[in-house]
């Protein structure tokens, strides 16, 4: 009885595939003479992820995860959208400055400090503390 897959081909039944195997698939499919899955039914290899985590392990191009949402916008939506954000980040930091004001002018101690003034006074040049 024959097995499907390639010609030629016969399914291995081996669960801990030798270091060396694995970087012989990762070749053949970073080159091109396969797909992940055309090696993966080649070498009949049963785990579904398996060739795509040897890929991503010892593979030398990129072969991380894709965001699914991210691939769903335009170049030029991502960049609306961006700038949205941006617009109403500063807004934000708007708002938080006048409420800022408004708290240090009403209960009148200071409430934006000036670290990096106290430091120099506090510290030399070379970061050692002064007397």
């Amino acid at each position: 009885m024959e097995e499907k897959g390639l010609p030629g081909c016969r399914k291995r039944t081996q669960k801990n595939y030798s270091l060396a195997f694995k970087l012989q698939v990762v070749e053949e499919v970073e080159k091109g003479e396969y797909t992940y899955k055309q090696a993966q039914r080649k070498y009949g290899i049963q785990g579904r992820s398996t060739v795509l985590v040897w890929l991503r392990k010892h593979g030398r191009l990129n072969w991380q995860k894709r965001n699914p949402m991210k691939n769903k916008l335009t170049p030029a939506e991502e960049i609306r959208k961006l700038k949205r954000e941006l617009e109403r980040v500063k807004k934000d930091k708007e708002i938080l400055q006048v409420t800022i004001d408004v708290a240090e002018r009403e209960l009148g101690i200071e409430i934006r400090k000036k670290y990096l003034a106290k430091l120099s006074n506090k510290y030399g040049n070379k970061g050692e503390e002064l007397a």
